[in-house]
C-alpha cells in the first residue's frame, strides 16, 4: 500500500550515502504521506549497502509501527516532532556532513555571504540553543525536535529548509525526501564556502538584503522566473 513512499525514502537514503554526506550507518532520511499520516524512515544502524525499500519502517505520528520488522532510526522522535509542527514538510534528512557539522559543533549559524547561499536559504542558516542536561537525559531525541521547533518560532521552515543542532549536526527538509537531500547537498557546499570566505577575509560582512531578496525570490517567490515552466 505504501510502496511508492518506501521506495522514495530508500532512494533518498542511498543518495545521501552516494553524495558522501555520511559514512558507515550514520544519518537517516524519512518521508511522509500527509494524506495517510504515515511516515517511512531508515532502520537503525543498518549499513546503506544492505538497505532495500522493504527495510524501511512505517510509523504513524505517534510512533506506532505500522509496517516493518526492524527498529526505526534512533532519530525517529526528532523526525516525528518536525512533521507534527512543520505542516508543509514531506521529507527530512539528518546527516553528519563534515562542513555543516563543524558549524554545528561550533554552535554558530552559517552567515549568508553570497548569492549561492541566497539561492536556497533565505538568510543565515540558524543554529539551535545548546540543550540542557535535563533535555538530554529525558527524551533526548524528542527534545532535539522540540529544540529545533523552538528555534523556528516565527520563521517559515520552507524558506529556511535547514538547521544546525548545536554540538550535533544538520537537519534539512523539503516537500519530498529528494528535496530534503538536495537541501543537505547544498547546505554542505555553502558551509564549506562560508569557511573559505572567513579564511580569505575574516571581516567579510553578510550579503546585502536587496541581493538576498533578488536571488532567493527569483527562484522561490510568487513571481519566480528561474528555470523552465
Amino acid at each position: 500500500m505504501y510502496e511508492e513512499l518506501k521506495r522514495a525514502v530508500f532512494e533518498a537514503n542511498i543518495e545521501l550515502h552516494r553524495q558522501k554526506l555520511t559514512i558507515c550507518s550514520w544519518g537517516n532520511v524519512s518521508g511522509m504521506d500527509r494524506q495517510a499520516a504515515v511516515v517511512a524512515i531508515k532502520p537503525s544502524g543498518v549499513p546503506y549497502d544492505e538497505l532495500d525499500p522493504d527495510k524501511m519502517v512505517l510509523l504513524d505520528l505517534d510512533a506506532n509501527i505500522i509496517e516493518g520488522n526492524l527498529k526505526p532510526s534512533s532519530d525517529t522522535p526528532t523526525h516525528l516532532e518536525l512533521y507534527r509542527n512543520f505542516k508543509s514538510v514531506g521529507g527530512i534528512c539528518h546527516a553528519h556532513s563534515p562542513n555543516a557539522t563543524m558549524w554545528a559543533q561550533a554552535c554558530r549559524e552559517i552567515p549568508c555571504f553570497g548569492t549561492t547561499h541566497a539561492d536556497y536559504f533565505y538568510g543565515p542558516v540558524p543554529v539551535t540553543e545548546v540543550m540542557t542536561a535535563n533535555e538530554i537525559k529525558s527524551d533526548y531525541e524528542l527534545n532535539t525536535g522540540k529544540t529545533i521547533v523552538k528555534r523556528f518560532s516565527g520563521m517559515d521552515p520552507m524558506k529556511m529548509p535547514a538547521v544546525l543542532v548545536a554540538n550535533h549536526g544538520p537537519f534539512t527538509w523539503g516537500k519530498t525526501p529528494a528535496d530534503a537531500i538536495e537541501a543537505a547537498v547544498v547546505l554542505e557546499q555553502i558551509a564549506a564556502m562560508a569557511l573559505g570566505t572567513i579564511k580569505t577575509n575574516p571581516n567579510q560582512g553578510q550579503i546585502d538584503k536587496a541581493l538576498l531578496d533578488k536571488h532567493y525570490l527569483r527562484k522561490h517567490g510568487k513571481d519566480a522566473y528561474y528555470g523552465q515552466k
